[in-house]
């Protein structure tokens, strides 16, 4: 049965004002799984007048009252996580475990959001006027517009509304065509059915080939104030060269070449569980997935074995089978694209340890490599699929100029059974996020996350999302009349 969906915009559900849908694909069988509503740009405007007509009612609603929302929402969610499991194979390919994950982390994301409903906002602050007090008082910035991903779509779907309604703010929602329903559609029905009045969140689904128009016009539009995008650096790119142009803050997470180095102190059994799990989560599809593994010389040889004995024997294939490990990319043109990244470096010397060849359908086969240089586009490109390289170091030196060169700088994994020596390795490492004794994939809803050079600017996480969506004002209440030169 094909499920359809129209936009959510005022608490009702409309179509498109053009009548137009679009299909919303299963990448494991190719079948169509659902007809979305397909916005146009007069359908954003819509979404952005509901979301302004709905903002002074939500920024002045009690603290206690906005944060039950996001608890009851929580629990709802969790609730409902093998209908989240379901939907999420039918529209990513995602396999029940990491489907399992996007709700569990989802849930708490909304959590903190409701702590950070009644944290403290803002300071008292010293005034050069005797008798003067002095406010620096954080208030909510108005309409948000957030664009939500598709290979967390739980998890980054929730993450990309959360904060900025617990700030206080009003959105309108853009989830990937991709994952319209799943980053999209379903968080706001968890969050209707919690209570949250109509207009404080609106979505708006596309057809893929309309995504351009739809971003500028949300972006361009006067009361939209911030921006919220998680996604590829190319895009993002677009996306911040659009909010600056209108003079608006925008938060962007965007992709990661990432590295886990494997220390020579490293226990190896735990780093080969480590890797296979930091690099294979998923089929790869994570902004955080370990493209490369650095290895220490005296432990490389073994280190490898295992690891490319390992990811040989992951199991592939359907989705909604409970054993599947490497499930389907999110099409079969990201499979194709995976493939041609391997055979390109192969073709220039790059050693198959295990994998490569042709995908099948959707689904590319778990890859290791050895001997990727500088000259293949392997080296630098976000794989986003279940690839990885190992490569090897003599030194910290070596470890750290190898895991820096690269334009992105979201997160490492260093494996080691000293601390002292991670953390000094961790000191260099420009990335936004360093787990030591951890391989690189780790989200924590209170923790700030967010990366350096191109994988973006701002954080989200506890403190630091609300604060990324909201406004500091300066305001003083003077004790005694003052007195002017003239």
């Amino acid at each position: 049965m094909v499920v359809t969906r129209a936009l959510l915009i005022g608490g009702g559900e409309v179509p498109a004002a053009s009548g137009r849908t679009t299909e919303d694909l299963d990448p494991y069988t190719g079948e169509v799984y659902a007809i979305v509503a397909a916005a146009g740009p007069e359908d954003v405007t819509r979404a952005v007048d509901a979301a302004h007509a709905a903002f002074p009612a939500w920024a002045a609603l009690a603290p206690f009252a906005r944060r039950a929302v996001f608890l009851e929402a929580a629990d709802l969610l969790d609730a409902r996580s093998e209908e989240a499991a379901a939907l999420m194979a039918r529209e990513t390919g995602a396999t029940r475990p990491w489907a399992y994950f996007n709700v569990g982390l989802a849930a708490n994301i909304l959590r903190e959001a409701a702590a950070g409903v009644t944290a403290p906002r803002g300071e008292v602050l010293s005034a050069q006027e005797e008798g003067a007090l002095g406010l620096a008082v954080r208030e909510p910035l108005g309409v948000v517009a957030a664009f939500a991903p598709w290979n967390a779509p739980l998890i980054l779907g929730v993450r990309a509304v959360a904060a900025p309604l617990a700030a206080g703010n009003t959105v309108v929602a853009k989830p990937s065509e991709r994952a319209p329903i799943a980053a999209g559609l379903f968080v706001a029905d968890v969050l209707r059915d919690a209570g949250l009045p109509d207009g404080v969140l609106n979505v708006v689904t596309n057809a893929l080939e309309d995504s351009a128009e739809i971003a500028e016009t949300l972006i361009a539009d006067h009361r939209v104030r911030a921006v919220d995008f998680t996604g590829s650096t190319p895009t993002g790119r677009l996306i911040g060269a659009h909010a600056a142009r209108h003079l608006k803050p925008a938060v962007l997470e965007l992709g990661g070449k990432n590295s886990v180095i494997v220390l020579d102190d490293a226990d190896l059994d735990y780093a080969v569980d480590a890797a296979t799990f930091g690099v294979f989560m998923n089929a790869g599809q994570i902004c955080m997935s370990g493209d490369r593994l650095l290895v220490h010389d005296s432990v490389a040889e073994e280190f490898t074995r295992r690891f490319a004995a390992r990811a040989a024997a992951l199991p592939t294939g359907d989705p909604g089978h409970p054993d599947t490990v490497i499930g389907p990319l999110v099409s079969e043109d990201a499979a194709r694209r995976v493939a041609a990244l391997v055979a390109d470096a192969v073709a220039a010397g790059a050693t198959v340890l295990t994998g490569g060849g042709n995908p099948r359908g959707a689904v590319h086969p778990p890859t290791v490599l050895s001997g990727v240089t500088r000259e293949m586009e392997l080296h630098y490109a976000e794989v986003f699929g279940p690839v990885c390289v190992v490569d090897t170091f003599a030194d910290d030196e070596t470890a750290v100029a190898l895991a820096n060169d690269t334009e992105n700088g979201l997160t490492c994994g260093i494996i080691t059974e000293n601390a002292t020596h991670g953390l000094a390795v961790a000191r260099r490492i420009h990335s936004g996020i360093v787990h030591i004794n951890n391989q690189s994939v780790a989200d924590e809803p209170h923790a700030p996350f967010g990366g350096v050079k191109a994988s973006g600017y701002g954080r989200f996480g506890g403190r630091w999302g609300i604060e990324s969506f909201s406004n500091t004002r300066w305001i003083t209440i003077a004790g005694r009349q003052a007195r002017y030169p003239f």
